[in-house]
C-alpha cells in the first residue's frame, strides 16, 4: 500500500477527521481496509488545487462527484443567510448572474444564499462548485435535491468527508476554510453579525482574500454582519459595476498569460 492508499484508508476509516488522520500519518498507523464509495483526489496528487494548500489545515482528502476539472479554474465563493430576504435573493442573484460570465460560481449548497447562488449559475449556462458538510451520499437540505441532482452530474459537489459520513454540526463551520480557500473573493450577499457566514469570511481574511459586501438598511438584522463588515475595512458592493470590473479583471490577467 503506497502514501496515497494509506491516506485514502485513514480518511475513511476516521470519517474525515482531520487531526485523527493527521496522528495516523505521522505514526505510519495501518488500519483496516474499507471500501472506496466515490471518487476523489489526495494532496498528494497533482491535481490539488494550490489554493487549499494554502490553508493551514488543508483537507487531505476530497471526495467529489461531477467534474473535478472546475478546481483548475478561477472561482469565486459567494456566500449569505439561510433565511434571505427579498433583497439578499435579489442581490444574490445578480452577482452571481454577473460573476459567472468568468468565474466559477463555489458555495456551501445550503439553503438561501448558497441555493440562489448555485441555481443562478447554472440557469446563466455557468459552471458552479458545491462545497458540503458531509458525505455525498447525504442530500442536505432535501429541498435542495434537484440541485444535487444536476451538479452532481454537470458540475462537481465536494467534501472531505467520505460517502457514508453524516451531518455533524461542526463540519459545517470547519468545511468554511474550504469556500474560502477556493474563491479568488468572497463576496457576502447577507449576513447576521453571529453567522456561520461569518466564519467564512474570517477564513478568507486570513488567507488575505479580497471580500466584498452589499449594505443593508440601518439596523437590519439580516444584514447587520455585511455593513460590521464594510465599517472593518470590506469593499463596499454598491454598483454593478463593480461585479462587471471584477470580471475584467479576470479577462485581464488571461490576456497576460498568452
Amino acid at each position: 500500500m503506497n502514501q496515497r492508499e494509506r491516506l485514502i484508508q485513514l480518511s475513511i476509516f476516521y470519517n474525515g477527521n482531520w487531526s485523527k488522520i493527521a496522528k495516523g500519518i505521522a505514526t505510519n498507523e495501518i488500519v483496516p481496509h474499507l471500501p472506496l464509495k466515490s471518487p476523489c483526489i489526495t494532496i498528494y496528487d497533482a491535481v490539488y488545487p494550490d489554493c487549499l494548500k494554502r490553508l493551514r489545515y488543508p483537507p487531505w482528502v476530497l471526495y467529489y462527484q461531477g467534474d473535478i476539472s472546475l478546481l483548475e479554474k478561477k472561482c469565486m465563493t459567494i456566500v449569505g443567510s439561510r433565511e434571505l430576504t427579498d433583497y439578499g435573493k435579489r442581490v444574490t442573484e445578480v452577482a452571481s448572474s454577473i460573476l459567472s460570465r468568468k468565474y466559477v460560481i463555489v458555495s456551501g449548497l445550503a439553503k438561501g444564499a448558497d441555493a440562489t447562488a448555485h441555481r443562478t449559475a447554472i440557469l446563466c449556462g455557468a459552471k458552479t462548485i458545491g462545497v458540503i458538510a458531509s458525505g455525498l451520499k447525504i442530500q442536505y437540505p432535501s429541498c435542495n435535491a434537484d440541485l444535487y441532482k444536476t451538479m452532481q452530474k454537470e458540475h462537481l459537489i465536494i467534501s472531505e468527508y467520505p460517502y457514508d459520513t453524516g451531518i455533524q454540526k461542526h463540519h459545517f463551520a470547519w468545511r468554511n476554510r474550504i469556500l474560502a480557500a477556493l474563491g479568488e473573493a468572497c463576496i457576502v450577499t447577507s449576513a447576521k453579525v453571529r453567522s456561520g457566514t461569518m466564519l467564512t469570511v474570517n477564513e478568507a481574511i486570513n488567507l488575505s482574500k479580497d471580500v466584498w459586501c452589499f449594505p443593508y438598511p440601518f439596523e437590519s438584522e439580516e444584514g447587520k454582519g455585511c455593513n460590521k463588515l464594510v465599517q472593518e475595512g470590506a469593499f463596499l458592493l454598491y454598483d454593478t459595476k463593480q461585479l462587471f470590473d471584477l470580471v475584467i479583471t479576470h479577462e485581464q490577467e488571461k490576456l497576460q498569460k498568452i
